[in-house]
């Protein structure tokens, strides 16, 4: 009896929350703004250089000569200043291999705030606390992050099991740290759960074909109709975000043509993305907790081939030809968005392959209009957005719309109609500025 165990490479992130007093606050905003301002040199220099003279080595020798030159560029720790031009090289490489767009110019307004530490050695990673470790960062010192999560640090740090580097990220909450951590685990044996398809809504964020809907629990409509773009808000947050927008409007009244925005207005900006953040934070979580379950319990998940991009354009149209319900396309645009459909299927494709299952797209036309229990497309079936209600004189089942759908995505999986597995388009479908979903 072979008794060896097969093991498997893993590599993951985990983001967690810096403690940083104004003073390092201040020193990472200069590195960040130092590593944006390098990346746009890189790009002007690419873009003047003649094709048959572009190389690395052309240019890293005027990156390091920059360095020289430049005296803010020297808060740059060297290695973080490697990172930049290696994420624009591959950025371009991303770019001729079809995976993304052509690398731009960085704005400082639009721009996320980030700087790379790629050597792992030189993070010093230590807990101290139950809930805070300490952190080393280059050119800022020590610095302490929640510790949610056991990393391999000091005697369970290996070869095999080990922290890779870092990424040192600025949102609307303040700096955050992604650790990239590399591990070496079991190969997880083939998953003998249930199979399930699963129909993604907007009134029903997750249905599935056995009935075990998983809801947030957030309405996605106002009384009136309209999208509820604040859904993860409490009430409270709601009333306070309500008032900041007010004041952001009442005091950009006051800005003249063309000219600067006041600091009190950026201020109520800087509040309005914090509740935004927040928001964000609660929705991410949910899908991950969500999708962790459906993973353990199932082991043949099958969802639709949704094109997501082409569902939430715009209904405005042309002068000559103006569209119809432009508004109420917007909403539901934005409910589409909100519900982020597109990052549901990406953590169920890695952690489908974590727990030994299987995850499978089928196409999606007609699953909403085709009745589950007899198969036929009858018109009229579809008169509520909740509610299906089959009008073949034969059949007349009735359920949950959003059910329905989910069993004929299962349907169409066990009849053979299956699409190239979704881990091979995964990284063909994320585009350029979308960064992978930290893995929990």
């Amino acid at each position: 009896m072979n008794t060896e165990r097969a093991y498997v490479k893993r590599q993951f992130g985990h983001r967690a929350r810096l403690a940083l007093t104004p003073t390092q606050v201040l020193l990472m905003d200069d590195q960040a703004h130092a590593a944006r301002a390098m990346w746009n040199q890189l790009h002007d220099l690419w873009t003047m250089t003649p094709k048959c003279q572009r190389s690395l080595s052309r240019m890293d020798e005027t990156l390091r000569q920059a360095r020289k030159e430049i005296d803010w560029y020297v808060v740059l720790p060297a290695q973080a200043a490697q990172a930049v031009l290696k994420t624009y090289v591959q950025a371009w490489k991303n770019c001729w291999a079809g995976r993304a767009e052509e690398p731009t110019f960085k704005a400082r307004i639009r721009s996320v705030m980030s700087v790379d530490v790629p050597q792992g050695r030189d993070l010093q990673i230590k807990r101290v606390h139950r809930r805070w470790g300490m952190v080393n960062i280059p050119k800022v010192g020590r610095v302490r992050f929640r510790w949610t999560k056991d990393l391999p640090v000091g005697k369970q740090a290996d070869k095999e099991n080990r922290i890779t580097g870092a990424r040192l990220v600025k949102d609307a909450l303040g700096w955050h740290i992604a650790f990239r951590i590399q591990t070496l685990e079991v190969k997880p044996a083939p998953h003998a759960g249930p199979e399930v398809g699963i129909d993604a809504g907007v009134n029903l964020p997750l249905a599935l074909s056995d009935g075990n809907h998983q809801d947030h629990g957030r309405v996605p409509r106002l009384p009136d109709g309209t999208a509820d773009r604040d859904k993860w808000l409490n009430p409270d947050e709601k009333a306070k975000l309500l008032r900041l927008e007010q004041r952001a409007a009442h005091r950009k009244s006051f800005r003249k043509p063309q000219g600067k925005s006041s600091n009190r207005l950026h201020r109520t900006y800087d509040q309005i993305k914090q509740l935004r953040a927040r928001a964000t934070r609660r929705s991410v979580d949910w899908q991950h907790q969500t999708t962790t379950a459906i993973a353990r319990q199932y082991g043949t998940i099958v969802v639709e081939a949704l094109q997501i991009t082409n569902m939430v354009k715009s209904a405005k149209g042309t002068l000559e030809e103006p569209g119809k319900n432009v508004a109420q396309k917007s909403g539901l645009n934005r409910s589409i968005s909100q519900e982020a459909w597109g990052r549901t299927v990406t953590l169920l494709t890695y952690k489908t392959a974590r727990y030994g299952g299987t995850l499978h797209e089928v196409p999606a036309p007609n699953t909403s209009r085709r009745c589950s229990a007899c198969g036929f497309i009858t018109p009229g079936s579809r008169e509520d957005q909740a509610t299906f209600v089959c009008k073949n004189p034969d059949c007349g089942w009735e359920g949950n719309a959003d059910h329905n759908a989910a069993r004929n995505i299962l349907h169409l999986n066990r009849m053979g109609h299956a699409l190239i597995p979704a881990a091979g388009r995964a990284v063909a479908r994320r585009t350029r500025g979308v960064k992978p979903t930290t893995a929990r």
